[in-house]
């Protein structure tokens, strides 16, 4: 027998055996206990395969139907009052608003994926990389982290990246589990970094914001790329042989036509280009070519001017039109609100005591009376520029002149490989997440911009035809049927549960421990990182979330920190054996001599460092929190 169908077989048996065991009698059973039975016999069919959502669906109705019987209900209401719960569950699924983006990021995921901007990223990457330790496997973390915020979809990124980077990384001599797991743990990336599947379905099952979980795990996410870029570029200092550097064949760089004529002038870009420019008839650049490589070589600094300007502008706006522009505004937060809630705006402001009646009885004037003169009053004076923003400039410029110091005509021609590849989909990028994050469009517009970027990118890589059209459509309806029967299967589950008393049952055992917040919140943890061995994210979150929220109540855990602890621990569901889906996704793409045992093996340090960094989250909360507690308090 395989060791992971051993190991998997040995956790079903623990389950069952730990449930019989610690079960009373039949005649000394209560419901409770019943819904106890109902919640291991769940993951025992999951784990011997039968489909998630009806799964969910199947138990819960047979449950449901043993919890009306319990209630001294007839056989036929008990069925009527389930088969009612089952079409209710049901609707409220479908007339959430929250699940609407899913559709649409999925969509440009696929997108995305087909428009072949993969191969020119890690291109652009290993090669402006070189220099640096293990640089093939930093570039594939990197490239695994571009492309999971502009995708998301692991399986995909998991199997590109194990058709382009794993057999690049075999050629120069890697070792095989540190090229693995490189690729297995950066394609996971899509898990925690936003826009995240799995924040949304956390979102939606515990009634948090996306947006501030959008924003909480932004930080997360690159501490955690950041981490596993560390750990690469010191196994490949300290031990080469496990990370050979790049050959000198492999870093050869062939310039463009263009730029072989501007080396004429010199080998530093800039002033090979002021040299072009002085003497344009002595060249024998046209003018189109010239203007190009300007655009190229200067733009960076003209990108910078126009940014600064703008941080200026509002760093020293005066402090009237500040506050007004606030307060017109509406905030940030208005806009998640009008999305995810039915009820007004002005629901959502706290009243004083007695106020309330007289907002009732008076019509809200749209400014005070005082406010209609002020065409006469003096233009506010601008604020006095603050030394942060000198200290902005000054690093900027630092970083600028050392840009242009070191930019050669070889670095041109990266850079101009990175203008095409990395560039478009840092624009899609901060498209998206801009908007989301800065309160100019909700997750669902948001999502809907972004697929219109995914078609555009398609078409400017000339990948867009009916075939692309007609995958991404298929799959995204797919992926979206499956998380949209997820929720149905876990609310009924959920409202079988609840009706059982098994959710009681639980907190009453929860409380009786006397735990303190931060004991319950390392237990909550290890059971999270313990179900990720035989569950994926998305079981974890349907099945287990609904009984982990109502507590988080009693011990004043923020459910918003909790979603972002979850998350991070949730990346080990596609890490760890025998579920480890991102192995098989790789298996499914290696050479043969590739086993899976050497998969799982580069995995584990990766665990290891996502387990640090659930640490270090817990520990400074404010790696998670400062982003959304700024921009949303």
């Amino acid at each position: 027998m395989r060791k992971e169908l051993y190991f998997g077989f040995s956790i079903m048996a623990a389950i069952v055996i730990g449930t019989l065991t610690f079960m009373p009698s039949f005649s000394d059973m209560t419901n409770g206990h019943l819904g106890l039975l109902m919640l291991s016999l769940v993951v025992v069919a999951i784990m011997m395969g039968f489909p998630t959502a009806f799964t969910l669906m199947g138990m819960g109705m047979i449950f449901a139907f043993f919890a009306y019987q319990s209630q001294g209900e007839g056989s036929a209401q008990a069925i009527q009052r389930t088969l009612d719960l089952m079409v209710q569950r049901t609707f409220a699924v479908m007339t959430n608003d929250v699940l609407i983006s899913i559709p649409l990021f999925v969509f440009m995921g696929y997108l995305v994926e087909r428009a072949n901007l993969i191969e020119k990223l890690f291109k652009s990457l290993h090669l402006s990389l070189a220099r640096v330790p293990a640089a093939l496997a930093v570039a594939t973390l990197v490239t695994c982290a571009i492309f999971a915020t502009a995708t998301g979809i692991v399986g995909a990124v998991v199997t590109l990246m194990g058709l382009l980077a794993l057999p690049s990384m075999l050629k120069a001599g890697y070792n095989v589990k540190l090229a693995a797991g490189a690729i297995t743990a950066g394609g996971c990336l899509g898990i925690l970094i936003p826009p995240s599947v799995m924040l949304i379905v956390y979102g939606a099952t515990a009634g948090v914001s996306v947006v501030k979980l959008y924003a909480g795990a932004f930080f997360p996410g690159i501490m955690l790329a950041g981490l596993y870029v560390a750990y690469v570029i010191i196994v490949g200092k300290l031990k080469p042989e496990m990370a050979p550097p790049l050959s000198a064949e492999d870093r050869k760089v062939e310039l463009a036509p263009a730029t072989k004529k501007l080396s004429e002038y010199g080998q530093s870009a800039l002033p090979a280009l002021l040299k072009a420019l002085k003497g344009r008839r002595a060249t024998n650049m046209t003018m189109g070519e010239l203007f190009k490589q300007f655009m190229i070589i200067v733009g960076p600094l003209i990108f910078f001017a126009i940014i600064m300007t703008l941080i200026h502008r509002v760093a020293t706006a005066p402090i009237e039109q500040v506050a007004t522009g606030f307060a017109t505004d509406g905030g940030m937060i208005s806009l998640e609100a009008a999305e995810e809630s039915n009820a007004p705006q002005a629901d959502s402001i706290a009243l004083p005591p007695g106020a309330e009646e007289d907002a009732k009885e008076k019509p809200v004037a749209a400014a005070p009376a005082e406010a209609a003169p002020l065409a006469d009053a003096e233009p506010a004076e601008r604020q006095p520029t603050p030394t942060w923003y000198w200290i902005l400039l000054g690093i900027g410029l630092a970083i600028g002149a050392v840009f242009y110091y070191a930019l050669s005509m070889v670095r041109l021609e990266v850079f101009k490989m990175l203008l095409g590849s990395f560039f478009p989909l840092a624009a899609l990028i901060l498209a998206v997440l801009g908007t989301i994050v800065f309160g100019l469009a909700t997750p669902t517009e948001a999502a809907a911009v972004g697929s219109m970027g995914g078609f555009l990118l398609a078409w400017a890589y000339k990948q867009l035809n009916m075939t692309v059209i007609r995958e991404s459509v298929y799959l995204t309806a797919k992926t979206s049927a499956m998380v949209c029967w997820l929720f149905v299967g876990s609310s009924i589950f959920s409202a079988a549960f609840a009706l059982l008393g098994g959710q009681e049952l639980i907190e009453k055992w929860v409380l009786s421990l006397g735990l303190s917040k931060i004991e319950f919140l390392i237990l909550s943890q290890i059971i999270i990182f313990l179900l990720g061995w035989p569950l994926e994210w998305t079981e974890i979150i349907v099945i287990f979330m609904p009984i982990f929220i109502p507590l988080l109540a009693h011990f004043q855990v923020d459910p918003l920190f909790f979603g972002l602890l979850v998350a991070l621990n949730l990346q080990t569901a596609f890490l760890s054996p025998p579920v480890a889906m991102a192995a098989f996704y790789l298996k499914g793409v290696a050479p043969p001599h590739v086993t899976l045992n050497q998969i799982f093996a580069g995995m584990m340090p990766f665990m290891a460092i996502q387990v640090l960094a659930l640490v270090l989250l817990y520990v400074f909360p404010e790696i998670g929190m400062w982003l959304p507690n700024f921009l949303y308090k």
